[in-house]
């Protein structure tokens, strides 16, 4: 599985606040039948075909031009292991045993 960030900022708004394009680009991301995470800084999604994810990050970057914004920066990051299958709960789960394991 294909784990991928994603942060997308319109510019060239008439407010600061960038809630409404978040939401309309994870409704785009919905209808691609992914699940995508929100989390306070990006949003995270897995598929298992880097095509799946580079058309998610087509269709989220232009979901904010169709919402009036005159300039779209966004950044895709990819986490991508051939060695052995994860997901994003894999990952987090991983992190709590090691934490767990740990001694202050």
């Amino acid at each position: 599985m294909i784990i991928a960030e994603i942060t997308v900022i319109p510019l060239g708004t008439k407010t600061p606040s960038v809630s409404k394009y978040v939401a309309k680009a994870v409704e785009a991301l919905k209808k691609l039948g992914l699940e995508p995470e929100l989390t306070a800084m990006s949003t995270i999604f897995e598929a298992a075909d880097m095509s799946v994810i580079l058309k998610a990050f087509e269709v989220v970057h232009e979901s904010v031009f169709e919402q009036g914004a005159e300039r779209v920066v966004t950044t895709l990051r990819i986490d991508e292991r051939r060695d052995k299958e994860g997901s994003i709960k894999q990952k987090v789960q991983s992190l709590v045993s090691a934490q767990n394991s740990m001694e202050f």
